[in-house]
């Protein structure tokens, strides 16, 4: 019994790598164009740039996919600090770019992310996201 309590705190996910992780989702879902993914990835108090809240995101990401038939996400690596148990911030880089499905994208930028993260319900839910053009 002993054995399998520590195997089973043992295969626990660190709160950092769990961050990792959903950053990992959320470029998947800006990858695979779902706006209502990406929305459900975001707390319910979701601010962004601006002022930007989470239906605003969804809106904002439902109009990319529509104007960019590719559209494409590739992050550097993640920095994760915790602030707590159940907050945690994300900084990156990202190269964000879209394109109408020919060679070069019409248009790309590299962007520097801070995201900030809390636990809801078990689950990391992205709070707040701030980025700024990098070139």
């Amino acid at each position: 019994m002993v054995l399998l309590a520590v195997a089973a705190g043992c295969s626990r996910e660190s709160p950092e790598q769990a961050v990792r992780d959903r950053i990992e989702s959320l470029q998947e879902a800006v990858d695979a164009r779902d706006a209502g993914d990406v929305a459900d990835m975001l707390a319910d108090d979701f601010i962004g740039n601006d002022g930007l809240d989470k239906q605003g995101a969804r809106q904002l990401a439902a109009g990319m996919f529509l104007r960019y038939r590719d559209v494409s996400a590739k992050l550097g690596p993640a920095t994760v600090e915790l602030r707590g148990a159940r907050d945690a911030v994300a900084t990156f880089s990202v190269l964000a770019t879209g394109g109408s499905g020919g060679l070069l994208p019409d248009s790309g930028q590299v962007y520097e992310v801070e995201t900030g993260w809390r636990l809801v319900d078990g689950e990391w839910k992205l709070l707040s996201a701030e980025w700024r053009p990098k070139l």
